[in-house]
């Protein structure tokens, strides 16, 4: 009788990382998961190196698996963090015995085999013949873009590793749709580092235009959102035609980072206060519209004046979400070496912008009591044994928030179905809701 391999993976950062981590799964199908560490023969940490707390978290991982890890395993390091610092990491962590970064994911499986580290030229750009293992929902799934980027933003090291955009075809695109289609899959995610840029570099001028067309063609998909759209590069057309569509929800995931003009332009964003307003509000102005940000608190250069016209902006839009980042001074970026903003002060930024942030949040969930949604089912909440864990269809996974199920009636619940359901009230943070029927 063979004896099964064990692996152990650990995908930290972004969704797109996890589409990653999924590619790498699909490889090593020989392998049975498991959430013990310490029974694993393979263990790999797919990291992420965006930020000082993100590698903090990546190596904090690295370290504590070694810990736990058996002797005879083999420890990988795959991702972000392993590809910006190719050059140093293997020396600082001598506990790893492979690393690879963002170009080898489909061919984990042959490193693995030779044991040894592997950093491609090319950045690895998922395709329709990619052998993917969707983890953490049986109806939803992160389709990938593009990878890279077009954008210069002065705090950003991205493109100092993920290089310039380049995009997945649409025929591409759809063929991996209609495969998870095919095995029960009806709700996606489009995702890269900058959607709205999506096919600019393949000579499609509103590439998320025909792409919204193109999935709307695709028999059994019944929910899709876009997120991260870059002010300059989002366009009337492509907002109306996320409006218009009877697929995608009037869902904006649109990261201003800043509303001073002066800041804008520190941060090399490309577009003007004038401008990102005029895009925010025809979001805003769709109906049933939910419109997303992120913005990040004490960037170089930003005055008590400037940061208090972006609290106050924040404070009156009425977004639905608010994402805070404190900066975080990044080698090989134009702000690295630009006057610093105290620690303290950075701190003191950050947790005023995130009081705001909340507040929008509960305005926004205060709006929706009364309404009737579309609801998921994701399984028992956290919160209680007998509550169950939904999410409307609008929202995106894992960072919009649950609403809690606490009445469904004689109804059968079950995990991955689509269901009518009531807004009853607001309780603290989250959403109560009845189920009134089945719908899917």
């Amino acid at each position: 009788m063979k004896v099964s391999r064990k692996l152990h993976l650990v995908s930290l950062g972004c969704s797109k990382n996890l589409v990653d981590s999924e590619v790498m799964l699909g490889r090593l199908r020989e392998y049975e998961l498991t959430d013990d560490a310490g029974e694993a023969d393979l263990l790999i940490v797919n990291t992420c190196g965006f930020i000082e707390s993100a590698k903090s978290e990546s190596i904090s991982t690295i370290l504590e698996l070694h810990e736990q890890r058996k002797s005879d395993s083999l420890l990988v390091v795959s991702g972000c963090l392993s590809e910006r610092y190719k050059d140093t990491l293997a020396e600082e962590l001598p506990e790893v015995d492979l690393f690879t970064g963002v170009g080898d994911y489909e061919r984990i499986d042959e490193l693995i085999s030779s044991k040894k580290s592997s950093f491609s030229a090319e950045v690895y750009l998922l395709n329709e013949n990619s052998a993917r293992v969707i983890t953490g929902s049986n109806y939803h799934a992160y389709i990938k873009l593009a990878e890279g980027c077009n954008q210069n933003c002065s705090f950003c090291a991205i493109p100092s590793f993920k290089g310039r955009l380049k995009s997945r075809s649409i025929d591409s695109i759809t063929a991996e749709i209609s495969r998870l289609v095919r095995k029960g899959f009806y709700d996606f995610s489009f995702i890269s580092q900058d959607s709205s840029s999506y096919g600019r570099d393949i000579g499609m001028r509103e590439g998320l235009v025909e792409l919204i067309e193109a999935v709307e063609r695709i028999e059994g998909v019944r929910s899709a959102r876009i997120l991260y759209l870059y002010p300059s590069t989002t366009t009337m057309a492509m907002i109306d035609a996320i409006a218009d569509s009877d697929i995608f929800h009037t869902y904006y995931d649109m990261p201003i980072q800043h509303i001073d003009d002066g800041m804008l332009k520190v941060m090399k964003r490309g577009f003007g206060e004038r401008k990102t307003m005029e895009l925010l509000e025809a979001m805003r102005l769709k109906r049933d519209s939910f419109v997303r940000t992120s913005v990040i608190a004490g960037h170089p250069g930003e005055s008590e004046e400037a940061f208090d016209k972006l609290c106050r902006f924040l404070d009156s839009f009425g977004f639905d979400r608010i994402n805070v980042f404190a900066y975080s001074n990044e080698e090989n970026t134009a702000a690295f070496d630009m006057p610093q903003l105290d620690d303290g002060l950075i701190e003191s930024r950050t947790q005023t912008l995130a009081e705001i942030a909340e507040n929008s949040i509960s305005k926004s969930l205060e709006r929706m009591v009364g309404k009737e949604l579309d609801l998921a089912i994701d399984g028992e909440s956290g919160e209680h044994e007998y509550l169950l864990s939904a999410r409307p269809l609008q929202w995106a996974p894992e960072i919009d928030g649950e609403v809690l199920v606490n009445d469904s009636g004689e109804l059968k619940m079950e995990v991955g179905a689509l269901y009518r359901a009531k807004i009853t009230q607001k309780a603290d943070s989250y959403l109560l809701s009845t189920i009134l029927k089945r719908l899917l």
